[in-house]
C-alpha cells in the first residue's frame, strides 16, 4: 500500500511541460542524429546495398575507406582545406578582435559609420561578391592558388561585430590602469583584453573554420586543378555523368567530419559559453 502512496507522490510531481519538452527535444535529436547515422552505414557497404534500405549494412567493407585514402587524392583536398580554413580561421581572430577592439574602446570622428558600413556587408550575398572576386583573382594571378582560396575570408564583418560587442563589455577603468602603468596600446590588447574574451574568440572560430571547411561555391569558382580542390569540391567530383557512387561520397563524408569533431570537441565549452554570452551583449 505504502509503495502505492509513494507512486502516486511522484506522478503528482512530474511537470507536464517538462515530459512535453523532453519529448520533444528526444524526437528532434533522433531526426539530427538519423542522417548521420545513415551516412556511417552507407560507407561500409558495397555499391549493390545502398541501394537497399536497412540501418546496418549485412556484411562491413572498409574498401570504400581504402579506395578514398588510396586511389583518389582525398588527401590533397583535406591539406587543402585544413590549410584554408587554419588560415583564414586565424586571420579572422587576429584582424577582426584588433577592429572589433578599437571600434569599442577608442573615440574618434567617424567611429559609428565605420561600424554601420562594416556592418552593411552582411546584407551583401556572397554570389553578388563572386565576379568581383573572379576578376580581382585573375589579374593578380591568384587562380588555382591557396591566397585565391583563402583571401575572401581573412576579415569578416560578422567577426568585428561580435567583437566589438564583447570588447564594449570590459570595463574601461582596467585599460585606463594599463596606459598609466605605461603599457602599450597594442600590449593592453594582447595581454589584457583578449584574454577576457576567450569565449567569444573561440565561438568565432568555430563558425568560421566549419564555414571554410564546408565552402563549396567560391573554392568551385577558383580552382581548375584537381590537386587544388577542397573537400567539398573534391566530393562533387565523384558524381559521374551517368551514376553516382554514393558509397564513396558517404566514406569522403565520414572522413570529412572528423576535423570538425576534433575542433568542437577541443573548444565546446568555450562555444557554449560565447554563445551564452553573445545574447546578453548590448
Amino acid at each position: 500500500m505504502s509503495s502505492n502512496v509513494h507512486m502516486i507522490e511522484r506522478l503528482e510531481k512530474i511537470n507536464p511541460k517538462k515530459v512535453i519538452i523532453w519529448t520533444l527535444l528526444f524526437i528532434g535529436s533522433i531526426i539530427m542524429v538519423t542522417p548521420i547515422i545513415f551516412m556511417v552505414s552507407m560507407s561500409f557497404k558495397t555499391g549493390q546495398e545502398v541501394y537497399i534500405f536497412s540501418l546496418f549494412p549485412e556484411k562491413a567493407t572498409f574498401d570504400n575507406y581504402l579506395f578514398v585514402l588510396k586511389e583518389s587524392k582525398f588527401l590533397y583536398w583535406g591539406l587543402n582545406s585544413l590549410w584554408v580554413a587554419t588560415f583564414s580561421t586565424l586571420s579572422v581572430l587576429f584582424f577582426d578582435s584588433l577592429v572589433g577592439y578599437t571600434l569599442a574602446k577608442y573615440n574618434f570622428r567617424g567611429r559609428e559609420i565605420v561600424f554601420i558600413a562594416i556592418l552593411s556587408t552582411l546584407m551583401i550575398p556572397t554570389e553578388m561578391l563572386i565576379i568581383p572576386w573572379y576578376m580581382m583573382s585573375r589579374e593578380f594571378g591568384w587562380i588555382d592558388t591557396y591566397w585565391g582560396i583563402a583571401f575572401p575570408g581573412l576579415m569578416t564583418g560578422f567577426g568585428t561585430f561580435l567583437m566589438r560587442q564583447f570588447f564594449m563589455s570590459l570595463p574601461d577603468e582596467l585599460i585606463e590602469a594599463a596606459r598609466i602603468d605605461g603599457w602599450s596600446e597594442f600590449a593592453i590588447w594582447w595581454k589584457i583584453a583578449m584574454p577576457l574574451v576567450i569565449p567569444a574568440l573561440s565561438a568565432l572560430a568555430i563558425f568560421h573554420f566549419l564555414g571554410n571547411w564546408t565552402a563549396f561555391l567560391w573554392p568551385l569558382i577558383i580552382t581548375n586543378d584537381p590537386d587544388m580542390y577542397t573537400i567539398p569540391v573534391g566530393l562533387a567530383s565523384f558524381n559521374g555523368e551517368n551514376e553516382t557512387n554514393w558509397e564513396i561520397v558517404m566514406t569522403a563524408s565520414c572522413l570529412a567530419t572528423i576535423p570538425t569533431l576534433f575542433v568542437f570537441i577541443i573548444l565546446q565549452k568555450y562555444i557554449i559559453k560565447g554563445i551564452m554570452l553573445a545574447g546578453l551583449k548590448g
